[in-house]
């Protein structure tokens, strides 16, 4: 085997585990709370205006029986047919997936 041959080997190797390693880190961040609230404020706005939104900018752990990861919470309110309507939701920190919705 020639010397170019395995460097060439060897930077294949690092630069795979490189890509990998960014891969994996990437699966392990959070999605930042005001792009969750904005998915959520573009969704209800697709029915009508919405009055005001919140959202809690630090995760907080979250279990539905089986299920537990860390979540945003916040919530929307809105007029609808001339009455104030509050929802409050939970959206997976990770993915930005609203996992829970209830109306108040």
């Amino acid at each position: 085997m020639r010397v170019k041959e395995f460097l060439a080997g060897i930077l294949t190797g690092v630069a795979a585990g490189v890509v990998v390693n960014e891969a994996f880190n990437k699966l392990n961040e959070e999605v930042p709370a005001d792009n969750v609230l904005k998915k959520v404020k573009e969704a209800f706005k697709e029915e009508g205006p919405i009055d005001g939104s919140w959202i809690v900018m630090k995760p907080e752990p979250y279990t539905n029986h089986v299920i537990s990861m860390e979540v945003y919470r916040g919530g929307v309110s809105r007029m609808k047919d001339g009455r104030l309507e509050q929802y409050e939701f939970a959206a997976d920190a990770k993915t930005g997936t609203v996992v829970e919705l209830v109306r108040q």
